[in-house]
């Protein structure tokens, strides 16, 4: 092979670096071969996870839900909503919530490149560490899309890329506290983890309350199903 020839393979070799994990958003697949990516953790449990916060308007109100349930999940926080609130990501600590990492912007990093990737992970991971004195574990990139980079900034930090087995819907303006009930219970299973959002700083305005009014719901269905239901670490790490 000529050096020409080399470099076109090169050329080309690395856009699909780039951009191959991102097929790991097929739920399907990901269910079949990469498991833990997919949230599944032991039958008897049952992870719960929120995106998009802290927002001072809605997450609160999950927060009272969560304490009259006595539940703890896991909260991917936005580096610029954690920063317009930095009390309440100290908040959810202090409730035994987890945090952990959904980026600094709500972007799709399909669209950024590997130094701008690097630089929004770390500077939320970082912010999130600094704020709520707990170094975060898991990461969850927007819109659930994986990138060679996003990878590559993952291993640098640490961080462990984690998905979601099934979801709520509860973004759309046309979702209702039934809808999002429906749509999670119609995936759920023991040994799942739970998409769901505690703000709509990236979704239709007010859409949180959808959620909120579903939640209370599956968290006794949950109980009924004789399922834990807890954060992500312990749905990983039973004996934490």
């Amino acid at each position: 092979m000529n050096r020409g020839s080399r470099w076109a393979t090169g050329a080309l070799a690395l856009p699909l670096l780039h951009l191959a994990p991102a097929l790991t958003a097929v739920p399907a697949a990901r269910a079949r071969f990469l498991p833990g990516l997919h949230g599944v953790g032991r039958p008897d449990r049952v992870a719960l996870t929120f995106d998009d916060g802290p927002d001072p308007e809605s997450t609160p109100r999950f927060l009272e839900v969560l304490a009259a349930h006595r539940v703890r999940a896991t909260f991917f926080l936005l580096g610029v909503m954690l920063r317009r609130s930095p009390d309440l990501g100290r908040r959810l600590v202090d409730a035994g919530h987890e945090v952990a990492v959904h980026g600094w912007e709500h972007r799709n990093l399909l669209l950024r490149g590997p130094v701008a990737t690097v630089r929004d992970l770390g500077r939320a991971t970082e912010l999130i560490a600094e704020v709520t004195g707990r170094t975060p574990r898991f990461l969850r990139p927007p819109y659930g899309v994986l990138t060679g980079a996003t990878l590559l900034a993952a291993r640098r930090l640490r961080l462990e890329p984690v998905l979601w087995s099934c979801w709520g819907r509860d973004w759309t303006p046309s979702a209702t506290g039934d809808t999002v009930y429906g749509t999670v219970r119609a995936g759920l299973s023991g040994g799942g983890t739970i998409l769901l959002h505690d703000s709509s700083c990236t979704a239709a305005p007010g859409a949180w309350r959808a959620t909120l009014a579903a939640l209370p719901r599956l968290l006794s269905e949950c109980r009924r199903q004789g399922w834990t239901v807890g954060p992500l670490g312990e749905h990983r790490d039973p004996a934490r």
